[in-house]
């Protein structure tokens, strides 16, 4: 998929899926949504990933959100509203992907790109980079991703954010929680792979059950959560990962997941 505008590799278990338009900020269009969809169908699964990591091309764009050129293109209204379904399979497959994910924010995180990198369960970012969302500035919102940075940062930051259409820095996404840790850029490549390394390094049939119960816990109502979790703990008790895991702990080595 080299010569195409997502770029897919497989390596010790992590799947990096790279956006590949550097030319143009890595924007969103038809083609790179649709291979960025199939990617991740490809390496949900496929048994020998065990996490995926999301990065763009290039060292100063993440994504800069939407091509613009298809706001303005001369299309019917109904085709533009049914272009923007590729949108909702990518917010609605994140969270069912059963395997953990980890957004490498190599630049700017824009836009559109903020949804895609929130989407992410883990974000670490290089330092230099920045984010927001600039609709407003070009007479438009940020309606697609505006229930997933609801759910990731405060109301009222949100609010700034997209009314004013400014920028924060990396170590305010942090101090938000856009973001997990701000890294410089020498050392941004080998901090991806350490957390990359960590994730596929767990159990695969509890990394799906915890990834799904954290997915489908959040917007439960409390006691309807509890019972939910409660039976998700039982589930873990039947798995042989977590009996090996126990006594991997007391034997002092390292666990040999049976990932069952």
């Amino acid at each position: 998929m080299g010569d195409q505008e997502l770029l897919y590799d497989v390596s010790e278990g992590v799947a990096t899926l790279t956006l590949n338009r550097p030319d143009q900020r890595n924007a969103l269009n038809g083609p790179l949504l649709q291979q960025l969809l199939d990617a991740l169908r490809s390496a949900r699964d496929d048994d020998g990933v065990k996490a995926i990591v999301l990065t763009g091309a290039g060292d100063k764009v993440f994504c800069a959100g939407a091509d613009l050129g298809g706001f303005a293109a001369d299309a019917a209204l109904v085709q533009k509203h049914f272009a923007s379904d590729l949108f909702l399979e990518f917010f609605r497959l994140m969270p069912r992907l059963g395997k953990p994910s980890l957004c490498a924010a190599n630049g700017h995180v824009l836009a559109g790109g903020m949804g895609l990198a929130l989407s992410c369960d883990l974000l670490i970012a290089k330092e230099e980079a920045s984010f927001g969302t600039p609709e407003i500035n070009v007479g438009a919102f940020p309606y697609m991703i505006m229930s997933i940075i609801y759910r990731n940062v405060p109301r009222k930051k949100v609010n700034e954010m997209m009314l004013l259409g400014e920028r924060i820095s990396a170590e305010e996404a942090v101090g938000y929680g856009l973001a997990n840790k701000v890294v410089p850029a020498g050392e941004f490549d080998a901090a991806v792979a350490d957390w990359a390394g960590k994730l596929a390094s767990k159990s695969p049939v509890l990394m799906r059950l915890g990834h799904d119960a954290m997915h489908r816990q959040q917007d439960m109502a409390f006691d309807d959560a509890l019972e939910f979790l409660r039976s998700q703990l039982s589930l873990t008790f039947s798995t042989e990962d977590i009996k090996e895991g126990v006594e991997a702990f007391f034997e002092k080595r390292e666990p040999n997941w049976k990932g069952r």
